[in-house]
């Protein structure tokens, strides 16, 4: 018999489906895959070389105080090396936060449809949920404060949030956080950052100058194109960094995820295309979803949250069926689908594929 575990109830996280499995699945020769917000431009032509170069030191663990890249990130955003750590993608930087800051019986608060991890991670610490919902597919913050109390350790703020794609602005984040109590830990998610081009959006990094308690997170897997490579960061006060690398285990980034991100970091030409290329494509599916009479979150990442009318579930097998992977599965928006702002080409065929898949769905209603 196992020992307990307050974990067996946990679900266990779904990512998006690799095109592979479904070509052998279904028998297809083309899959297009839209479904993990990956960069459909690649990546920057400099990360082929740094990589190659880190070859010849496949047999020697990283460093794993990542040394270069942190002085190479810290001059990029203007913050000292003290405020930075990385992790294994962004969301292990969550779960360190997690094991560093909450106990059991300690509150986190977070909105009722976002990333998912926040959650599983809270809970494998024994922390008690609050979810607030969001008003119009945006972080509630009001609703959020209202939440916040003497247990609370941790709020969690995507933005843009994940899978609406809706912002909080400037104005807004900031009218909150000069409200919250400095034992909180404001946790602002900004994996999507770089392709934002609101200009109310908030940049994280200019608010640590002014909040003590805020920790920004973001990552080289998206608009970076490193996702295979895992490497995400925090960035915040020297004291709490500090404090998140007592629980962070050694070398848990790797030599061509450093040298890769380092090379990243320098081609600032390519990360300006893929965010001018990403909004032509928010541009095209928002008109090619008026067309269709959709309803659908404005959106500030590289993806959109779709209403399909039907049973998102439903939808997502029909497209597989005709070779395009999508997102579905969001338990506050049953009927909508999460699609990745694709390549002009990606994005046309996922729109066929979709009309001729809510047409099917008309004909047999």
């Amino acid at each position: 018999m196992l020992p307990k575990s307050r974990i067996v109830n946990l679900p266990v996280y779904q990512p998006g489906k690799p095109a592979e499995e479904v070509k052998k699945e279904l028998g297809l020769k083309e899959v297009i895959k839209l479904a993990s917000n990956e960069n459909p431009f690649g990546c920057s032509p400099r990360v082929r070389a740094a990589i190659e170069a880190e070859l010849a030191n496949i047999t020697q663990y990283p460093d794993g105080s990542s040394a270069e890249l942190t002085e190479a990130l810290a001059e990029h955003l203007g913050v000292s090396k003290e405020q930075i750590i990385f992790g294994c993608g962004s969301d292990e930087v969550i779960a360190l936060i997690c094991r560093a800051f909450l106990l059991p019986g300690d509150e986190t608060v977070m909105a009722d449809q976002t990333f998912s991890v926040y959650n599983t991670n809270s809970r494998i610490e024994g922390a008690e949920i609050i979810e607030v919902p969001l008003q119009d597919g945006t972080h509630d913050l009001e609703g959020m404060l209202a939440k916040v109390g003497e247990k609370t350790k941790i709020v969690w703020i995507c933005n843009p949030n994940n899978p609406t794609g809706t912002i909080v602005t400037d104005d807004a984040l900031r009218s909150f956080l000069d409200r919250v109590p400095d034992h909180v830990l404001v946790v602002l998610d900004e994996a999507y950052a770089e392709y934002v081009t609101d200009a109310s959006y908030p940049d994280g990094i200019s608010l640590l100058g002014s909040y003590s308690n805020v920790i920004v997170l973001r990552t080289f897997s998206k608009i970076y194109g490193l996702a295979s490579l895992r490497i995400g960061y925090g960035v915040g006060q020297p004291e709490v960094i500090q404090l998140i690398n007592r629980v962070r285990e050694p070398f848990n980034t790797s030599r061509f995820g450093q040298a890769a991100a380092k090379a990243s970091i320098a081609d600032h030409e390519f990360v300006k295309e893929c965010r001018e290329k990403n909004a032509e494509g928010i541009q095209f599916l928002s008109a090619e979803f008026d067309r269709l009479g959709l309803a659908y979150f404005p959106a500030h990442g590289n993806f959109m949250l779709v209403q399909v009318n039907r049973p998102g579930g439903e939808v997502f097998q029909e497209l597989m069926k005709l070779g395009v992977i999508i997102r579905s599965g969001f338990g506050k928006y049953p009927d909508y689908i999460r699609v990745t702002v694709g390549s002009k080409e990606q994005n046309a065929k996922f729109i066929a594929a979709l009309e001729q898949v809510l047409k099917i769905g008309q004909v047999q209603a």
